[in-house]
């Protein structure tokens, strides 16, 4: 029906056909991350079950954001016209929205088939149900599915520890995406020698759900945590009972890969104790910033949100009779933890109790592809390591939407390419996904449906500024009330003045 590397490739296609040059990396000289929603459609007379019947289906892309970066605190704005963040995965979730904001304009006013069915209450909708959605990343998400740990088989030779690892003194530092001391070279991929970090080829499955195998690629990737210098570090009984679940008998933790988002306050904290025990698994963290601090959160727990929330946010839950959630996650060949991305995406959540109608913890399935992104990190360090000069992250951001107007976004700082301190502030200096572009596209949405059709949720007040209609979605506001509550109290939030915007 549908495979991991098939999703993988579709995307890799998608990217090299339909996004411009323009915020591309520089050839030689950076690299970036992707990430994309697929559409996959089943033949009415099947159901979406599972993902590995032979059953004839269609895949199309839908949405897709490439970068690497987000803004300092400092950066914010109180009108919602600045992307805070752009990581690949934040990139193409947005442009999802804006995905599902003109299918929602479609179905509502009866122009062209939609992806949305009416729903049983008045002025609601629900996704036709020979539709899910795939989401696709090239790495994996930074954060706690990140902290991945690194296996050693005792019967392999060991390798040499990489010499730009072993001369970093500052792991911290290095860990972040931005810092020029992130410099660490890729071995050859096609290299038949398995290094200290990498399980034997024969030992990987291709493809995975949940809980059903543990997998490491050949190849390191961008995004992905830092492996540090390796320190031999025994784990406690109940740590080891977790890695052997998934892991050879041969095989034993020597370290773990390091993420560079750091926990938020009033969390544990990281140990900081060299080898296995340096992170704690598990816990909300903050992207870091160079310098200013960020108040983004790192993509694992997004995803993780996403997975009770659904991945329409609060404003088009008005128009929604449930939320409409992905199926599955793909992650492109990188370091990789089956057990990682179940427990960060899946299983911090799963005790959750009392949501409300429509909201759950889904079975997301989790794959990974054996496809590496052209323009990761790793495959352009081995592919131009001989080049002068210092790969650093594309400073630009891509979106794309499959919508008619202006698929396409480029920005650069959170505002489009282009934008002078003189231009900040005006309609040009907007990208298409940021708050108040998306909050001007729910309202036109708003305007072009009959008021006595409207949903009881919109009709019941007078709404004005972005933050009233984000509350007055009451459901979703109850469901992400109860997830703060019982899973993820420290959740950075911005305080109310910066949702002030109309």
């Amino acid at each position: 029906m549908w495979t991991a590397d098939e999703i993988a490739q579709l995307c890799y296609e998608h990217y090299g056909s339909r996004l411009p040059k323009k915020g591309k990396p520089e050839p030689n000289h950076e690299w970036t991350l992707l990430a994309a929603v697929v559409k996959i459609q089943f033949p009415p007379d099947q159901g979406c079950d599972t993902h590995d019947e032979p059953v004839q289906v269609t895949k199309e892309v839908v949405s897709m954001g490439t970068g690497t970066k987000c803004i300092g605190q400092s950066k914010m704005r109180k009108s919602g016209d600045i992307l805070n963040d752009s990581h690949a995965e934040v990139i193409a979730r947005r442009s999802f929205q804006r995905y599902l904001l003109h299918q929602l304009q479609l179905a509502a006013t009866l122009k062209e088939d939609s992806i949305f069915v009416p729903g049983t209450q008045k002025g609601l909708w629900k996704l036709r149900p020979d539709l899910i959605f795939v989401f696709f990343s090239s790495h994996t998400p930074c954060g706690d599915a990140s902290i991945i740990p690194m296996l050693e088989f005792e019967d392999q030779p060991c390798c040499p520890v990489i010499r730009d690892w072993a001369n970093n003194s500052s792991v911290e530092a290095s860990s972040n995406l931005e810092s020029p001391g992130y410099e660490r070279k890729c071995e050859d991929l096609g290299s038949p020698v398995t290094k200290k970090v990498r399980l034997e080829p024969g030992t990987a499955a291709k493809e995975v759900t949940n809980g059903a195998a543990h997998r490491h690629s050949l190849g390191k990737q961008e995004g992905d945590p830092v492996s540090p210098g390796i320190n031999s570090c025994n784990l406690t009984v109940e740590e080891l009972a977790a890695v052997t679940r998934i892991a050879p008998d041969s095989a034993k933790v020597i370290d773990v890969y390091r993420t560079g988002a750091k926990c938020v306050p009033g969390e544990a904290g990281d140990s900081g104790k060299p080898g296995a025990a340096f992170h704690q698994v598990g816990l909300l963290r903050v992207k870091p910033g160079r310098g200013d601090r960020t108040r983004s959160m790192s993509c694992s727990d997004k995803m993780a949100r996403w997975n009770v929330l659904g991945c329409q946010g609060a404003l088009l839950m008005h128009f929604l009779e449930e939320p409409i959630y992905l199926s599955a996650v793909v992650i492109g060949k990188c370091p990789y933890s089956q057990e990682a991305m179940q427990r960060a995406l899946i299983g911090r959540c799963q005790n959750l109790s009392a949501l409300p109608k429509g909201f759950g913890v889904q079975e997301l399935k989790i794959l990974q592809s054996d496809l590496l992104f052209e323009q990761s990190r790793c495959a352009v360090q081995a592919k131009w390591a001989d080049s002068p000069g210092r790969l650093v992250p594309c400073g630009a951001a891509i979106s794309w939407s499959a919508v008619p107007e202006q698929p396409l976004d480029v920005t650069a700082g959170g505002f489009p390419q282009g934008t002078t301190k003189k231009t900040v502030g005006s309609l040009q200096a907007r990208s298409q996904i940021s708050k108040v572009e998306l909050f001007r596209s729910f309202q036109k949405l708003l305007n072009r449906i009959a008021r006595d059709k409207w949903p009881d949720s919109l009709r019941v007040q007078k709404l004005d500024t972005y933050q009233e209609y984000k509350e007055a979605a009451s459901s979703y506001q109850e469901a992400w009330s109860t997830l703060r509550k019982q899973a993820f109290g420290t959740w950075i939030r911005n305080p109310p003045d910066y949702h002030q915007f109309k």
